[in-house]
């Protein structure tokens, strides 16, 4: 099977990129809503950054690539150290956090 090509364009601020420490992810039966959120430490209010909105179909998509990456980066770097949410509020209303 010949490989398609892709033409993407990455504007100069989005190149820029945005800092998340903390993600909040919902679903429906049609769509997950990944929001990214920057919180500081000690403070119980945070601002989302990005919020982006996927199909369950390529949000599994993404969970196969990120799992990939980081076992790649794991095997390159060492094992990550998670070392826990202190300083993030508890979430609630069936919501996840990453």
């Amino acid at each position: 099977m010949e490989e398609q090509k892709i033409d993407i364009n990455l504007t100069d601020e989005v190149a820029q990129g945005s800092y998340s420490n903390l993600t909040i992810i919902t679903h429906s039966d049609n769509e997950f809503i990944l929001d990214f959120v920057q919180m500081m430490p000690g403070v119980n209010k945070g601002q989302v950054r990005s919020r982006v909105i996927m199909t369950p179909k390529n949000t599994k998509r993404l969970l196969r690539a990120l799992t990939e990456n980081l076992a790649a980066f794991e095997s390159k770097m060492g094992v990550i150290d998670e070392g826990g949410h202190q300083g993030f509020p508890p979430l609630t209303g069936g919501q996840g956090l990453a």
